[in-house]
């Protein structure tokens, strides 16, 4: 069974940085992918990044592109997601989410994923 705990969330103004971290405890061995979602209130989760467990080959959405940056660290077995240049619309619960399965067809659909983290908040002001 995998765990997944999100922690790093907080209020931060439009232009400045968090970073998210995932732990993931359980059978980490056996997964490829970990990615990050996000849902805003009245809105679907949608996706955000992804990385491949081993190797690291990455993926990211448009609208974050170029300011989110994924990583992990495979000692720690732990999965990080800096975000800088934040702006109000990236206001959302921010999901850590786990996939038994190689990238490809269906990585940036949530309902492809195989284990969720409870989600951390991250609110930007103007």
């Amino acid at each position: 069974q995998v765990q997944l705990v999100e922690s790093g969330g907080g209020l931060v103004q439009a232009g400045g940085s968090l970073r998210l971290s995932c732990a993931a405890s359980g059978r980490t061995l056996s997964s490829y992918v970990l990615g990050w979602f996000r849902q805003a209130p009245g809105k679907e989760r949608e996706f955000v990044a992804y990385i491949r467990w081993s190797g690291g080959s990455t993926g990211y959405a448009d609208s974050v592109k170029g300011r989110f940056t994924i990583s992990r660290d495979n000692v720690k077995n732990t999965l990080y997601l800096q975000m800088n240049n934040l702006k109000p619309e990236d206001t959302a619960v921010y999901y850590c989410a786990d996939r038994l399965r190689g990238p490809g067809v269906g990585v940036s659909d949530f309902a492809t994923y195989d284990y969720w983290g409870q989600g951390t908040q991250v609110t930007v002001s103007s």
